[in-house]
């Protein structure tokens, strides 16, 4: 079966950076984005390694009743 598929914009928001150019920059460096966690004390847990999104502003692509509804 053959399927169209339009891409109408890439705006990825990961561990690797937010932001097309610096996402596709680190996977070309060969960067991971999995590291220790630093936002909360995971001492205990299963595992203390995560990939955390850091400088994210939420308020920046969506209304604040919206940013409210995610996780952080």
């Amino acid at each position: 079966m053959k399927r169209r598929v339009v891409v109408t914009g890439m705006g990825p928001v990961t561990p690797l950076g937010i932001g097309i150019s610096i996402f596709w920059q680190a996977l070309k460096e060969g960067r991971s984005g999995i590291a220790p966690i630093s936002s909360f004390d995971s001492e205990g847990l299963p595992s203390r390694i995560a990939g955390e999104v850091t400088g994210f502003d939420p308020l920046a692509f969506m209304d604040g009743k919206t940013a409210q509804r995610l996780d952080r």
